[in-house]
C-alpha cells in the first residue's frame, strides 16, 4: 500500500527567538509573507504563524498583529494556514486564544500541558541585545510554568471547535500525550487528529533517539490508527529528528521558530532553506511531499473559503 505523503509544516518565526538571534528571523509582515511564501514554494503546506511587534520583533498575539500579514498571505497562497493558541509563555490564556477564536483558521495549535519552558541558557550565547526585551523575555523563563491546565486546554478546544478548527497538539512531553487521550475518552478530540512531538525545550522531553521512539510507541498504543503523527527538534536537533522520524512513518515541521540553523554552526538564512533541507530527506526515503489540499484531506480540514481573515 503506497505511504501518504509527508506534511512539512513550517513556522516561521515563533515567540523564542529574538531579533538578536539572527537577522534572518522575519518580524515585520512583509518579512513573514515572504519567509512564508518562500517556504510553500519549497515544499511546505502547512505555515504555523505567530504575529511580532514590527518594530521591535516583540511577540504580538494582537488581532491587528496577526492582520497586518494574514488577508495578503491567503490570497498569496493554497497552504493551510495554523494560527498559534500558545503565543509566548508570558501571555494569559485570553490574549493567547483570542487570534484562533475570531478569525477560525483550518488549524490551532494547542499545547497539551503546563510545563517549565527554559529559554534562559540562550542568554549566555549573547553578551548585547539589540532591544530591552530581548534579555528580560529569555531570563522571565528561570521561573516561569506555562500554563496549559486541563480547564485551559478545555476551553480552548471548545471555542475554536465551534468554528470547526482542527488542532495541532503539541506534546513536548510523554504526560501530554496520556492528557490528549484524556480529552479523547472524553469525546472532546475527533480523529483524525494531528500530534505534534516536540523535541528539545528546556522542561520537556530529550532529542535522544530512544525519546523519539518512545513518544511514537506510545503514542501507537494510546490512539492507534486515530492520529496523524508530525514531530519537530528544536536548534540544532531539527535535521537529525526530521530524519529520523520520517523514516518511521512521521510527518515533520521545520522553520526558523524551532532552529535557526542549517547545518553546524552555520544559520538559515529562510525558513525554506530548512524546507529544502527536509524535503531533500524526505524524498530521500523515497516519499513523497504533501501539497496543502492533500494535507487538508489527510488530517480532515475545513478549507480555506471557511476562514475569517
Amino acid at each position: 500500500m503506497k505511504p501518504e505523503p509527508v506534511i512539512i509544516t513550517c513556522a516561521v518565526t515563533g515567540g523564542i527567538h529574538t531579533p538578536t538571534m539572527s537577522p534572518w528571523l522575519p518580524v515585520t509582515p512583509d518579512q513573514i509573507i515572504e519567509d512564508s511564501l518562500g517556504a510553500v514554494e519549497a515544499g511546505a503546506s502547512i505555515l504555523h504563524l505567530h504575529a511580532r511587534n514590527p518594530e521591535d520583533g516583540r511577540p504580538d498575539q494582537s488581532i491587528e498583529g496577526f492582520m497586518r500579514f494574514l488577508p495578503r498571505l491567503k490570497q498569496s497562497t493554497k497552504a493551510v494556514i495554523n494560527l498559534t493558541s500558545g503565543g509566548s509563555p508570558h501571555m494569559k490564556l485570553e490574549e493567547r486564544v483570542q487570534p484562533a477564536v475570531q478569525m477560525a483558521p483550518e488549524v490551532a495549535s494547542l499545547n497539551m500541558g503546563s510545563m517549565n519552558f527554559g529559554l534562559f541558557p540562550l542568554l549566555d550565547k549573547y553578551p548585547e541585545f539589540k532591544f530591552d526585551w530581548e534579555r528580560q523575555h529569555l531570563e522571565a523563563t528561570r521561573d516561569v510554568v506555562f500554563r496549559n491546565t486541563f480547564q485551559d486546554i478545555e476551553y480552548i478546544l471548545s471555542s475554536c471547535y465551534a468554528n470547526d478548527t482542527r488542532f495541532e497538539f503539541e506534546c513536548y512531553d510523554i504526560s501530554h500525550l496520556y492528557n490528549l487521550a484524556h480529552f479523547v475518552d472524553r469525546g472532546l478530540v475527533k480523529a483524525p487528529f494531528f500530534v505534534q512531538s516536540v523535541f528539545g525545550i528546556l522542561g520537556g522531553i530529550g532529542t535522544h533517539p530512544e525519546d523519539v521512539s518512545h513518544m511514537k510507541r506510545t503514542a501507537d498504543r494510546l490512539f492507534g490508527k486515530d492520529y496523524r503523527w508530525s514531530v519537530l527538534g528544536a536548534g540544532g536537533s531539527q535535521l537529525r529528528i526530521v530524519a529520523q522520524a520520517a523514516a518511521m512513518g512521521a510527518n515533520v515541521r521545520v522553520g526558523l521558530e524551532d532552529s535557526l540553523w542549517a547545518g553546524r554552526g552555520r544559520q538559515a538564512q529562510s525558513s525554506a532553506e530548512q524546507v529544502r533541507m527536509a524535503r531533500k530527506i524526505i524524498e530521500g526515503l523515497g516519499l513523497e511531499v504533501a501539497t496543502p489540499d492533500e494535507a487538508r484531506r489527510i488530517l480532515a480540514l475545513k478549507g480555506a473559503d471557511k476562514v475569517r481573515f
